[in-house]
């Protein structure tokens, strides 16, 4: 079948630099998915995205669809004919819907009887017909919170179109798009070539704009010059490096169609100010690369991406300087004025501020959670006098002009104020460590007082919550509780602390008063231990682990963590498919007999069986190997040891009868099974685990 190229562009006004990577993706792969269910074959598919426009090239693009046979059942063929061998209305009436006459009529042998058949082979639709359609839908699926309309149009798009182009070969598909009639005609750079520019063929697109148009259509390419004009640009400062954040980068590379990298500078005195209220104001305000030398200080240097080719780029250098200094003086005003006024005193300003309605205020939070780091960090073996100090401080900083000016930098400004307060090391950096860790894969409180302050936010915030009635639902986590539990549970792992989440909890849960839930403390530590499965799952081990540790419901974190890679460590042995079954096997047996009022004293005069008395001095030996393994809370070592049970429980239930007629005999055999499982239970329950077939 003939192929040819094939491009569309939507041609806008300025789109959202921090949705345009999004919108380009979910377009291209939304024009993907309708090519491939249409069965539309092409080749290879190629995304551009810039400041006014999406467009996607596909190569070797199929003239029209496949044809297709198509098989139509009528009437079973007794019911076809009469008895004289002539069409009966029910035959007729089935040629007539298909357009043609009985004798055109196949016939199609079942299993169950023969039937009349109308074969066919239904031409496809040439690909120019379909491709309106497919953009359409496309774009209407587009990640796009809020359209707008503009003018008199109806349609309805994240900014006004102003031109499409819809070309295959070199023929234009003349079917509306976003109202507008496609051509072959696209538009330059805004100041540079603010012109229409013909586009001859597909092939023919980002070569027209970047020669003619001064235009990088492609993302990729248009963000890889930056870096490597921005990192040119900052080797030239002698040892000078730039800072290149890539959600930064991203966003200024949504902002320029022809990128051009410009050095910039200030006043020194500025970097009296702290780093992170400088590159936050130059970062979020001016979208700029802040420098530093090898020893990673702030450099008096910035770097700007200006969007045009300047014939006086000092000018465009100079412009820029001027509006960087206002911005890096109220900066520095903040931090000047804010300094005046101590942390410790700034507390009853928090007083008016509501956390939660029915929780009360920042400060009446603030009380809570000091008494709970206060006990958390004596558990911890930290100072408790630094926990609660450090927590009473902990959102003073929020009521501070820097932090009300430049919100990211909650906590980081509270370590600055309280080190220049004089307050002591440890509770100036936990002011800072009570955020950690702030997403995914972030660093955690590198102080105990920091940690102590962390969980016990957290943990106040989650019980408080859920004692109200107001737990996470379905997307809706306004309070961050998700993320909040994960970061608990990664401070207590990871800095293996040995703390109990169900005391904690408790702990928490005793600084309220009149919550309405009924126990919130035990109903936080299991929505807690149930994160746990995400956790695990994204380190590959599987669901049916994290079941069988959680059968057993340990509140210890790091207990919890220590006893899920010791069951995943005996899940890759020979053995454990044969004992997961066995006790499977047991568990189901001790269910019937009684669960849980089945003891575990066997008396050794009853065994009869040498299987069973072989199975019993194993038990007797393993368990004095492994029960001091148990205390130490090494799991691995003791699961590995109990698998050497495999050998002997196979023979025991290959050769004994459990349920023997004598009571006595078939108790004490039920006595060693219990304490065969009871065993493996100090860890996990691995009947849960995939057991052998």
């Amino acid at each position: 079948m003939a192929t040819q190229d094939f491009l569309v562009e939507i041609g806008t006004e300025e789109l959202p630099p921090k949705a345009l990577k999004t919108l380009s993706d979910a377009f291209t792969e939304g024009l993907v998915k309708g090519l491939d269910n249409a069965g539309i074959q092409h080749g290879k598919v190629e995304a551009f995205a810039a400041p006014r426009r999406l467009a996607v090239r596909v190569r070797d693009l199929a003239a029209a669809q496949p044809d297709k046979p198509v098989e139509r059942r009528g009437p079973a063929v007794k019911a076809a004919f009469d008895d004289a061998g002539n069409p009966t209305r029910a035959l007729t009436g089935f040629a007539t819907s298909q357009g043609v006459t009985p004798d055109q009529l196949d016939t199609l042998e079942t299993d169950k009887g023969a039937w009349v058949v109308y074969r066919t082979v239904e031409q496809g639709k040439a690909t120019s017909e379909l491709l309106p359609g497919l953009i359409e839908q496309s774009l209407a699926g587009l990640p796009i919170p809020k359209r707008m309309r503009w003018g008199a149009h109806k349609t309805e798009f994240v900014r006004p179109v102003h031109w499409v182009i819809l070309l295959f070969g070199n023929k234009v598909i003349d079917a509306p798009i976003m109202g507008l009639t496609p051509g072959n005609k696209t538009r330059g750079h805004r100041f540079h070539c603010p012109k229409s520019l013909i586009i001859p063929t597909p092939a023919d697109y980002e070569v027209v704009l970047k020669k003619e148009g001064w235009v990088i259509a492609d993302f990729d390419q248009r963000r890889e010059r930056i870096r490597a004009g921005v990192n040119a640009l900052a080797a030239e400062q002698g040892g000078g490096r730039a800072v290149i954040d890539e959600d930064l980068l991203d966003e200024v590379t949504a902002l320029n169609e022809w990128p051009v990298p410009l050095l910039g500078r200030f006043e020194e005195r500025f970097l009296e100010v702290p780093p992170e209220a400088l590159i936050s104001s130059m970062k979020e305000h001016q979208k700029y690369f802040h420098l530093v030398d090898s020893q990673d200080r702030m450099l008096p240097l910035f770097i700007t991406v200006a969007n045009l080719e300047s014939k006086d780029p000092a000018q465009v250098v100079s412009g820029n300087e001027k509006v960087i200094r206002p911005r890096l003086s109220d900066a520095a005003f903040f931090y000047e004025t804010d300094r005046k006024t101590p942390l410790a005193d700034r507390q009853d300003q928090l007083k008016p501020i509501v956390f939660q309605e029915k929780l009360g205020s920042l400060y009446d939070k603030s009380v809570r959670v000091a008494a709970l780091a206060e006990k958390i960090a004596d558990a911890i073996g930290s100072d408790p006098a630094l926990a609660h100090r450090a927590a009473m401080l902990a959102k003073t900083d929020l009521v501070t002009e820097m932090v009300l000016e430049f919100t990211d930098l909650q906590g980081i400004m509270g370590q600055y104020y309280a080190s220049h307060d004089g307050e002591h090391q440890d509770v100036a950096r936990a002011l800072n460590e009570q955020y950690m860790p702030r997403f995914a894969g972030d660093q955690l409180p590198a102080t105990l007082t920091g940690c102590a302050v962390a969980i016990a936010d957290r943990l106040d915030s989650l019980v408080g919550l859920f004692g109200i009635n107001q737990p996470p639902s379905g997307t809706r986590d306004p309070f961050g509780l998700r993320r909040a539990s994960l970061g608990v549970l990664r401070i207590i792992i990871e800095r293996e602390l040995p703390l109990d989440l169900q005391t904690c909890c408790e702990w928490a849960a005793a600084n309220f008063t009149g919550l309405s839930a009924e126990d919130p403390a035990t109903t936080v530590v299991d929505y807690m231990l149930e994160r746990f499965r995400a956790h695990y799952e994204e380190q590959g081990i599987g669901a049916e682990v994290f079941l069988a540790v959680h059968a057993r419901r340990p509140t210890r974190p790091l207990d919890f963590d220590r006893r899920v890679h010791a069951v995943e460590a005996f899940r890759q042995m020979p053995e454990a498919q044969a004992l997961a079954a066995a006790n499977k096997r047991v568990s189901n047996i001790l269910t019937k007999q009684g669960g849980d009022t089945v003891g575990e004293q066997v008396d050794a005069h009853l065994l009869q069986d040498d299987a069973e008395k072989a199975l019993a001095e194993q038990v007797n030996r393993l368990a004095d190997e492994v029960l001091p393994l148990f205390e130490r809370g090494d799991y691995t070592a003791a699961l590995s040891t109990l698998a050497s049970l495999r050998a002997p429980v196979d023979r025991f239930f290959d050769e004994v009868m459990v349920m023997a007629d004598d009571e006595a005999v078939r108790n004490n055999r039920l006595a060693l099974l219990n304490r065969l499982r009871n065993l493996f239970l100090r860890v996990a329950d691995i009947s849960l685990l995939p057991a052998a077939n």
